[in-house]
């Protein structure tokens, strides 16, 4: 495993769209172990793989109870309610902002061995995947927070 360089906002990969993986490789699954071992490493909860020069549908996240690995998810199904609350991200470093997402989702994947699989989460770490899932079309919170805010540490 490696630890990968994570790019930065004004990176033009940043604002792509991601492509679908058509095949998972050993390369996809090496590839999602280093994204694991980059968020870690990080100090994050979640991580694209556009945030590592990686224009591919991938997303690792963990919310607390363990590593959730995405392949071309999709949010198939939304509350109407909505939770506002801060984020960062890792390709924004230092900075907060209040952001609205809905605060129950549910999501289809592929999970590494090509199965598909759902899942629906709520609160904070609807959070994550909806923070996640947006950097696969090229949108940064930072577009979407109210109350962007340098915090130094």
């Amino acid at each position: 495993m490696a630890i990968l360089k994570i790019v930065k906002a004004g990176a033009p990969i940043l604002k792509g769209t991601a492509q679908p993986v058509e095949t998972i490789t050993k390369q996809t699954k090496k590839l999602l172990d280093d994204m694991a071992e980059t968020m870690y490493a990080a100090e994050g909860v979640g991580l694209a793989a556009p945030q590592v020069n990686v224009p591919q549908q991938l997303i690792v996240l963990d919310g607390g109870n363990g590593l959730i690995e995405l392949i071309n998810p999709e949010i198939i199904e939304t509350s109407k309610e909505m939770e506002i609350g801060s984020e960062g991200c890792l390709s924004v470093p230092g900075y907060y902002g209040e952001v609205e997402r809905y605060s129950k989702i549910k999501v289809k994947s592929l999970n590494r061995r090509g199965k598909v699989v759902y899942f629906n989460p709520e609160g904070f770490l609807a959070r994550i995947f909806q923070h996640e899932i947006d950097h696969l079309t090229g949108v940064l919170f930072i577009e979407k927070a109210d109350n962007l805010r340098l915090v130094e540490e």
